[in-house]
C-alpha cells in the first residue's frame, strides 16, 4: 500500500533516514556524518503537514514503512531565461535495506510519477550522488536521464 506518510510514521521515516544517510557517509565521509539523519522529528512534523512537500510511503499492513520518497514543489514563474514550469523534485528515496529488490523502491517511483501527472507537473527531478551507483543504476532503469551535472573539486 502507498500513501501519504503521516505523522504516526515518524518513527519509521527517522529509522529509514538514517539508513540512507549511512549509505552516503560511507560513500563520503568527508561531507555526511554516520549515524545521523536529515530531519528531526520537529522537522517531519512540518514537512508531513506541507501540501507542497508531500512524502510518500510503502507500507506492509498500513503500519512498518518499507520505503518513502521525499518530494518537493518547484515552481518557476517569471524568470529571465528560463520557461514558466512546475517540477516534482524527489529530495529522497528509500528503500529498506530489509526489502531490497523487492520493488519497493520501483512501486513508489512510479506512484511519484502517477501523482506528478495527475498535479500536472512539467517533469520530475532528482539528484544522485556520484558515490551511489546502485541508486544511479535504478534510476536509469526507471527511464531517468541527466539533465545537469554538478561538479567538485575538493581543497
Amino acid at each position: 500500500m502507498i500513501r501519504r506518510a503521516i505523522k504516526r510514521d515518524i518513527p519509521e521515516l527517522a529509522r529509514l533516514l538514517y539508513q540512507v544517510n549511512n549509505v552516503h557517509a560511507k560513500g563520503r565521509p568527508d561531507l555526511f556524518k554516520m549515524d545521523r539523519r536529515k530531519y528531526t522529528d520537529e522537522e517531519l512534523e512540518v514537512i508531513l503537514a506541507d501540501d507542497h512537500r508531500p512524502v510518500f510511503v510503502l507500507t506492509e499492513d498500513d503500519q512498518k514503512v518499507r520505503g518513502y520518497a521525499f518530494c518537493l514543489w518547484e515552481v518557476y514563474e517569471g524568470d529571465h531565461n528560463m520557461v514558466d514550469r512546475k517540477t516534482l523534485y524527489i529530495d529522497d528515496i528509500c528503500v529498506d535495506e530489509a526489502c531490497r529488490k523487492e520493488h519497493v523502491g520501483e512501486s513508489l517511483y512510479r506512484h511519484v510519477l502517477a501523482y506528478a501527472k495527475e498535479e500536472g507537473f512539467y517533469n520530475v527531478t532528482l539528484n544522485v550522488w556520484s558515490c551511489n551507483p546502485g541508486a544511479a543504476r535504478f534510476y536509469e532503469k526507471m527511464g531517468l536521464v541527466p539533465y545537469k551535472t554538478g561538479m567538485e573539486v575538493i581543497l
